[in-house]
């Protein structure tokens, strides 16, 4: 079964959506002297995108170091991006630069702490992902 893991800054965009979506999820910490989470199984990221108008420095420093464990990284499925539309292409770039450092897909894209939509579409694809991991031997 596929787990959620996911970084959320002092503003709490992200961890809004994740309470949002009923699912038990980790949360990458802010502050470096906590400890990372070790997911069990494969797992889904979620990621909010902190890039400057350039797009650099998109990948939160916190995420890059839970990726840097090839344990972590191996189990990783897929990345859920969050930004703001308002930074045109740089919207939601974590989710685009994961995917391409890792192999692993972007599922899904939301604006800020997501709306009732974003929450209905990534709970039904999250099902998926979790029914089609079941169905594998």
């Amino acid at each position: 079964m596929a787990g959620l893991v996911y970084f959320s800054s002092a503003s709490g965009n992200t961890a809004r959506f994740v309470a949002a979506l009923g699912l038990a999820a980790d949360r990458i910490p802010i502050r470096p002297d906590e400890p990372m989470p070790r997911p069990a199984a494969d797992h889904v990221l979620i990621c909010p995108t902190y890039a400057d108008g350039m797009g650099r420095g998109a990948v939160p420093k916190q995420v890059i170091r839970y990726l840097n464990d090839p344990d972590r990284r191996a189990g990783l499925r897929g990345v859920i991006g969050a930004g703001n539309r308002n930074f045109g292409a740089t919207f939601a770039l974590a989710a685009r630069v994961i995917s391409e450092k890792c192999h692993v897909p972007v599922l899904y894209r939301f604006e800020l702490a997501g709306t009732e939509t974003d929450l209905a579409r990534v709970r039904s694809g999250l099902a998926k992902l979790m029914g089609l991991e079941c169905l594998t031997p």
